[in-house]
């Protein structure tokens, strides 16, 4: 089984991860650290884009497993000099038993898992970031006692974080509105598959539609990795989509507000959202390693 997309879960599959990954917080929490789960296993990181939350999380995840794990920069491998995919993966298929990709392209993360024996993990790539969606859910679910009938309102970018978060709404029951300019929507096929699963999707302009009576609001940067580019434009774009406290208090009073980091405080969020007893994104930053050691036990016990 792979996770390279939300999709490949089922609602069951989630409810599963997140209980388990509620039980291994607990656990955490009360010191219990290590566990015998995964000793002998090894799982290997590969990153062709930065990282901090989806290194470290995984990183740790497998240690506090017994596991092992090597993280791997795409262009210290012979990936960057010219080999083919498909040769990698046959390769690592017979050395460890995961792989966790984080790239530029979506087609990457397919191609790899299409040539290999073994679990692949996508840790991000241009069109989904299912394993920030996990740790999301275990957030909302947290707060809001359970996820069916929940609004999420996603305020900017219609981007790979907010494609997956559309699939989770639709997989468990939640309803979302999301809010960006013309041109910086969400992938249309994936709006189109939750509509079909029965989730209502609304795509607007207008963030305070949106946000109105949401339980949820999330938000990501306005200029992510590779659109550097384009930085000045897509700020200009976005200076009306901005989570701030005008915007919170067209939300429900218990609303709790959500962004998956980095956060670029004064662009996409406030420094007055972030310092509020609204804001849950250390916490949901902290559920990535949660949600992703149960997502590990599936995958490799």
């Amino acid at each position: 089984m792979n996770l390279i997309s939300v999709f490949d879960l089922s609602r069951a599959e989630i409810e599963t991860i997140l209980e388990n990954a509620g039980e291994l917080r607990a656990e955490r929490k009360e010191g219990k650290r290590t566990r015998k789960d995964l000793e002998g296993k090894t799982l290997a990181l590969i990153f062709e884009k930065p990282s901090t939350r989806t290194r470290v999380s995984f990183e740790v995840a497998m240690l506090e497993l017994s596991g092992n794990v090597l993280s791997l920069n795409w262009n210290e491998l012979q990936l960057g000099r010219g080999e083919r995919i498909r040769e990698t993966a046959k390769v690592f298929s017979s050395y460890v038993d995961a792989v966790m990709i984080r790239a530029f392209r979506h087609s990457t993360i397919e191609e790899f898992a299409k040539y290999t024996s073994i679990p692949v993990i996508s840790g991000l790539s241009d069109l989904e970031h299912p394993c920030q969606t996990l740790a999301d859910l275990m957030t909302i679910k947290k707060y809001k006692k359970s996820l069916a009938g929940v609004k999420v309102a996603w305020i900017g970018d219609g981007n790979n974080v907010c494609n997956s978060l559309i699939g989770g709404c639709a997989i468990t029951g939640m309803k979302i509105s999301v809010a960006c300019p013309k041109g910086y929507e969400p992938n249309p096929e994936i709006v189109k598959r939750a509509i079909e699963m029965g989730c209502d999707v609304v795509v607007t302009e207008d963030a305070e539609e949106a946000a109105a009576d949401a339980d949820v609001l999330s938000t990501d940067v306005w200029v992510s990795m590779g659109d550097e580019d384009e930085a000045e434009r897509r700020k200009n774009a976005f200076k009306n989509y901005q989570i701030n406290e005008d915007l919170v208090r067209v939300a429900k009073d218990d609303v709790i507000v959500m962004h998956c980091m980095p956060v670029h405080v004064g662009e996409e969020m406030t420094e007055e959202v972030i310092n509020s007893d609204k804001a849950v994104i250390f916490e949901q930053a902290e559920n990535r390693l949660h949600a992703q050691k149960a997502l590990l036990l599936k995958l490799l016990n």
